[in-house]
């Protein structure tokens, strides 16, 4: 699918690839749209100047502890995990987590937005989400956001629009730009 063009003859004859390729290309501007969002949001909420990340994480641990799960089941190993995983990594870390969630949503909103590097900061952003989730903070958002990020970690979206295919020309054998 890197042969793709935006020649119209190209379009004519492949409608269907075309079409393909623009819900794609929706689905990673919408992914972008959701990380440049949470930059700005940080931004404006003071994220890495303040302790609102801290209050965010100790009231999330408290709900995580207090559910009311049937203890053993699932939920409530679950809970159990996320809850460790709060108060043992995320709240000891909790300004380079902030540091590096604010610019890191920054850093994946403006490659997948310019088509530079797509299928790493798609990996970036998988990444990011599954902490987010490992930290309790999992939501029926979650599933289809990692399903968009592994779609755009396998499919060249850089190369259908993007700097992705020209800098790939330029250094074909850099695996950044693949």
């Amino acid at each position: 699918m890197t042969d793709f063009e935006w020649k119209p003859g190209y379009l004519k004859t492949h409608k269907l690839k075309a079409s393909g390729v623009i819900a794609i290309l929706a689905l990673r501007y919408l992914y972008t749209s959701l990380f440049i969002y949470g930059f700005v949001h940080k931004i404006m909420r003071d994220w890495m100047w303040s302790d609102i990340l801290t209050q965010h994480f100790k009231k999330r641990l408290h709900e995580l502890l207090a559910t009311n799960a049937a203890p053993g089941s699932i939920e409530a190993t679950v809970a159990l995990w996320q809850a460790s995983y709060l108060e043992h990594f995320a709240l000891p870390l909790v300004v380079p987590i902030a540091w590096i969630v604010t610019i890191g949503e920054l850093i994946i909103g403006v490659a997948l937005l310019l088509g530079v590097s797509t299928r790493l900061n798609a990996a970036f952003g998988l990444f990011m989400l599954l902490n987010f989730a490992a930290g309790g903070y999992y939501n029926l958002t979650i599933p289809p956001l990692v399903t968009i990020s592994i779609l755009l970690i396998l499919l060249p979206t850089g190369h259908w629009l993007g700097l992705d295919r020209r800098l790939n020309r330029k250094y074909p054998e850099s695996p950044w730009f693949k």
